[in-house]
């Protein structure tokens, strides 16, 4: 298993920890793509486990995500994937959580406060300037996760999207 770079600094419960996948094994990138197809079908999308593992296999190699994960007795119950992306105006960078899910059977354990404060306290020791993240504005019980852990709207701003489909 691929080791601990940032232990999470609050723990979900006796039985969960966070940890970040650094150099994750054919087996954590396959155990996490299972999850993972999860939180896309709950999304819409259709499922597909081995093209989530090329796909995340891909992405976390290059170093283009990162990604926490919570396991529980050494199973993923959740995860949070975030990227660096660099703030020109400033000459630095921040951090974007792309992604957050934890099983339905973890929900409302604190899982999710634990993912978020372990990408908080990596985030911080890399030096980047804020965390970034966005949900659907339906999303009442993320919403609610988010504030409670310190995470405001942004006034004045607009996100826009141009689809690329051909």
């Amino acid at each position: 298993m691929s080791r601990n770079t940032h232990p999470s600094p609050t723990s979900a419960n006796d039985r969960v920890s966070v940890r970040t996948l650094a150099a994750p094994t054919r087996r954590e990138i396959e155990a996490l793509a299972e999850i993972f197809d999860q939180y896309r079908a709950h999304y819409g999308e259709d499922s597909d486990a081995s093209r989530s593992a090329c796909w995340l296999g891909e992405n976390l190699s290059t170093s283009r995500l990162r990604v926490f994960v919570a396991e529980d007795n050494e199973r993923f119950v959740g995860f949070a994937i975030t990227m660096e992306v660099p703030a020109s105006l400033r000459l630095a960078y921040f951090w974007q959580i792309r992604d957050l899910f934890v099983m339905p059977t973890h929900r409302r354990l604190g899982v999710g406060r634990a993912l978020l404060a372990s990408v908080r306290a990596a985030a911080i020791a890399s030096g980047a300037l804020r965390l970034v993240l966005q949900t659907e504005d339906d999303n009442d019980a993320a919403l609610r996760l988010y504030a409670d852990s310190g995470y405001a709207m942004i006034k004045g701003y607009c996100s826009l999207m141009l689809p690329l489909d051909p």
